[in-house]
């Protein structure tokens, strides 16, 4: 069963920045790369839950995208009831985690 993928606002102002810092509208090869981030992200229409649980928060998922040193994090959530995921932040992998998210 499939998932539909949203981006929030925040995660699409991610990718327009990350575009627009790797250059990909004058780059060929950063417009592939930047591409294969764009499918990576979509495949999570097909079994999200494949991804590992964020370390900042377990009720979040995230996914890696690239290779040492340019790896990014997608991350996102699961709507299990309405099978939808919704990516909330794409940050590149070398960026201090997210604050941990305290479990009450």
């Amino acid at each position: 069963m499939t998932y539909r993928v949203e981006l929030t606002a925040r995660a699409a102002r991610d990718l327009k920045r990350i575009f627009r810092y790797i250059n990909a509208e004058s780059s060929p090869s950063a417009f592939a790369w930047f591409n294969e981030l764009e499918t990576a992200i979509f495949s999570l229409d097909q079994h999200p839950e494949r991804s590992p649980a964020a370390p900042e928060n377990r009720a979040l998922r995230h996914l890696l995208f690239g290779k040492r040193p340019s790896v990014y994090r997608i991350i996102f959530a699961i709507g299990e009831r309405d099978r939808i995921v919704r990516v909330l932040h794409i940050r590149h992998g070398a960026r201090r985690p997210l604050p941990r998210q305290r479990s009450d």
